[in-house]
This record gives C-alpha cells, structure tokens and sequence, in this order.
C-alpha cells in the first residue's frame, strides 16, 4: 500500500498546475499519452495533444463534490477528447460542464468518436443533477492499447496501474472534501491501494449500463 494515510489539500495556487505536470511523462510503446502525444491516424494537428490538456484543465477546475474514478482511459473516450468518460460527440452536443464546443473536433474520424461508457455517465450525471459538481477519472490515467493498434483498449497490467497511484493521490488532495466512487473493481482495488477505498459502482461496459445509473441513484 502506498504510504498516504490522509487526503491532506495542497495549495490552491500551484495545485493544478502541479497535478497537470504529473500526466505529462513518457510512457511505454503500450501505452499512449493523451496530453503530450500526437496520433497521425486520426489527430487532425500535432497541436491536438495540448487542446487535450487545455479541455482537462477545464474540467478539473472546480471543487468537486463526487470523484468518480475509473480504471484507465478508452480509444473511444479520453484517448481524443482529454477527459475521462468524455466522447467528442458528446462535448459537441454540448454535455460537459466548463469545456466549449467551439473546438470540439481534434480528430480526422467523419463521425464525432462516441463512447458508449462515456454516454451512460455523463447522462447519469445529468440526470442526477451532479455534473456540475463531478470529476471524472482514471486510476490509470493514460491509454493502454495493444500492441501496434492505437484504437484498441487493454486491461492494465500490475506494473501500470502501481504506476498510476502516484496521480491517483494528487487528484485525491486536489478534492480532499469529495466523496469518491469507484467504478469497476480495477478502480476500487486502486482506492485501497492509497487508503482512500470509494463506493463501488458497476462499470457502465458489458452490459452494467442499468445497474451503474442504479447504483449511484441508491448511494445518493
């Protein structure tokens, strides 16, 4: 277990911009980085990366109420649009609190990518009343693939998603009055992982799409 044993706030000032840096690291050829790297299959300009961190910048820049965390990032999702659970059909149908959809196109796809995942929360959110007050994350923020095949999703391995805590932690003393939620297992075992265990919710994929919107009514 990683040696947090309180959610202690860090200063307001240099927070996150702090936590920004964090994401902005190298990473192995089976994993890509949404916030520095340019995919040429479907990025529209090498400048795709830095609207990607510009677009999460707006989404952290509240205090949260509801963390919502999820295990990592998705090929449909947060892999083109920079935000976690977030699709670039949806912020062109105008779905995500504090981000424009003035810029909403990053990608070359005739069709806005659409998450099916993404879809079920934001939609939950709204219909809760809560997604003005809602962060959405990963445990593991980058995407992980397969090999050689960017518009593909994998389960993280051990080694990630360790990896992927010390982030995890920052975005926990970003918002240390939230109440968290973790969605699917990998997300919970990771919240154990800092001491900072959340409500565990079913994961919206496979077929969790009722019991997710269910169970994040009832913990409400």
């Amino acid at each position: 277990m990683v040696d947090e044993p309180t959610r202690k706030p860090i200063r307001a000032s240099r927070a996150l911009p702090r936590f920004l840096e964090s994401l902005q690291v190298a990473t192995t050829p089976q994993v890509f980085n949404p916030w520095t790297q340019h995919d040429p299959t479907t990025d529209l300009s090498r400048g795709a990366p830095g609207h990607r961190l510009d677009r999460l910048a707006a989404h952290l820049a509240i205090k949260a109420r509801y963390l919502l965390i999820g295990e990592a990032s998705g090929y449909q999702g947060c892999k083109v649009s920079g935000i976690p659970f977030t699709s670039e059909r949806l912020i062109l149908e105008g779905q995500i609190p504090r981000v424009r959809t003035t810029d909403a196109r990053l990608t070359s796809r005739p069709r806005p990518w659409s998450e099916p995942s993404a879809t079920t929360v934001w939609g939950t959110l709204h219909r809760l009343g809560i997604a003005e007050e809602s962060i959405l994350w990963n445990a593991f923020p980058w995407h992980p693939h397969r090999p050689q095949l960017l518009q593909s999703n994998r389960t993280p391995t051990m080694t990630e998603r360790w990896n992927g805590l010390p982030v995890l932690q920052l975005l926990l003393r970003l918002h240390p009055k939230a109440r968290i939620f973790a969605i699917g297992r990998n997300a919970e075992w990771s919240l154990q992982q800092i001491g900072h265990p959340g409500v565990h919710l079913r994961h919206p994929s496979m077929g969790g799409a009722s019991q997710f919107s269910m169970q994040l009514d009832a913990a409400l």
